[in-house]
């Protein structure tokens, strides 16, 4: 089978770089990348900077920047695994659409832009991101959302597994929580292969999550249903989903896993010396930045009346060399209380990260977004929705020995 990918909601192309860096043989045939609302696609721009633009099968290059929902799915060239970080949203069903056993969700979400996609291409692997609260939301009905997923992949015919991966305990420089899932065909040899193994043998040690996420082997997995068409889902179904687990033929298997807690990057590994002076706290702006990161207790009214204290532990000022670096945002580098602050290790003075630190912290390139002259702000904005280059990386060696094999 050709290593040959589809890569939506691209960012900046950390799925490209994760599985171009093994050398084995992956080629992007398409992409999309567009920011909503936005004159200027900066991402997109970066993206084809470094990689170059992508023909749709009536050769247009034009649709790589452009609305997803508006693409014509029939014009993405064919391929054999499809990827993407896609938003976490509101994924409740508004209606059926009788004449195509389908549903049409909330307009503007852009799981059904997947969906689509799988429909018309067929792609017998497919591999998502998303953050970890994927698995909960919403508060109110929790795991419909996820559920509403694994259903249309069961109904599509795929097999799926899911972990939440922390990546500074698979020797990254950030302690980024995010949620992977890996779907592959009931008709590929893999999946036959699979078929064979216990969900639970599965889920500690011969599943393609475990192999690239090692893990301490559970001997508890909680068991759920997934019966029903989607919009009957979206009403109805409630599951606590498990930071592990994988579904077969519409039955859940899920578990709490311990991960393996490899050697990571530190975040004093990353820092660079001497910065530019801009990036430094100046004396009036300390006494905000210690008011944000500290402990507060503050007296506040509900819109009803209520009267209750809102209360926040304090963040570490400044964050600590010796740790892997904290979750990055896209408000990184403004006045916010999850911004880092560090110590330069130069000048021993407080200030913020630069662009090429945040990039270290993600596993790209120095100067990576600095491409297509991104405005640094932009730059910041970029990294906070990136994910971890190398846990691509460690997926796409496992990828390489399935892709052999069919």
């Amino acid at each position: 089978m050709e290593k040959t990918v589809c890569e939506l909601f691209a960012g900046v192309g950390g799925f490209r770089l994760g599985l171009e860096k093994l050398n084995s043989g992956w080629k992007t045939v398409w992409f999309s990348q567009w920011e909503p609302g936005k004159s200027k696609q900066w991402a997109h721009d970066c993206y084809v900077t470094h990689f170059g633009d992508s023909e749709d099968l009536t050769g247009d290059t034009s649709t790589t920047g452009i609305d997803i929902s508006i693409v014509d799915k029939k014009n993405i060239p064919d391929h054999n695994l499809l990827v993407g970080g896609f938003p976490c949203q509101d994924y409740s069903v508004a209606h059926s659409l009788s004449s195509s056993k389908g549903i049409e969700g909330k307009k503007g979400v852009l799981w059904w832009q997947i969906r689509d996609t799988l429909i018309e291409k067929k792609a017998p692997f497919c591999l998502f991101e998303n953050v970890d609260r994927l698995l909960k939301s919403p508060a109110n009905q929790r795991g419909r959302d996820f559920g509403i997923m694994l259903a249309c992949l069961n109904e599509l015919g795929y097999i799926v597994e899911w972990r939440v991966v922390n990546a500074a305990l698979y020797g990254a420089a950030q302690r980024r929580r995010r949620v992977f899932i890996f779907a592959y065909k009931n008709t590929t040899k893999y999946a036959k292969k699979m078929k064979k193994k216990k969900p639970i043998d599965i889920i500690n040690t011969d599943g393609f999550m475990a192999k690239s996420f090692p893990i301490h082997p559970t001997e508890s997995v909680n068991e759920g249903t997934i019966e029903g068409d989607v919009v009957s889902i979206s009403d109805t179904f409630k599951f606590d989903f498990f930071n592990a687990g994988m579904m077969r033929d519409g039955i859940i298997y899920t578990a709490n896993v311990i991960e393996i807690d490899e050697k990571p990057v530190l975040l004093g590994e990353v820092l660079q010396k001497n910065v530019d002076e801009h990036y430094y706290i100046s004396e009036e702006a300390m006494p905000k930045w210690e008011y944000m990161k500290g402990a507060k207790k503050i007296p506040r009214k509900a819109a009803n009346g209520h009267e209750y204290i809102f209360s926040e532990g304090p963040v570490a000022f400044p964050d600590p060399w010796d740790r892997p670096g904290r979750t990055m945002l896209t408000s990184e580098s403004t006045l916010n209380r999850s911004t880092h602050v560090v110590e330069d290790p130069g000048t021993h003075r407080l200030r913020l990260l630069t662009p090429i630190e945040a990039e270290r912290l993600q596993g790209f390139k120095d100067d990576w977004t600095a491409a297509g002259g991104m405005p640094e702000r932009m730059r910041y904005f970029c990294m906070g929705n990136a994910l971890v280059v190398p846990m691509i990386t460690r997926m796409g060696k496992q990828l390489d020995e399935i892709i052999i094999l069919e």
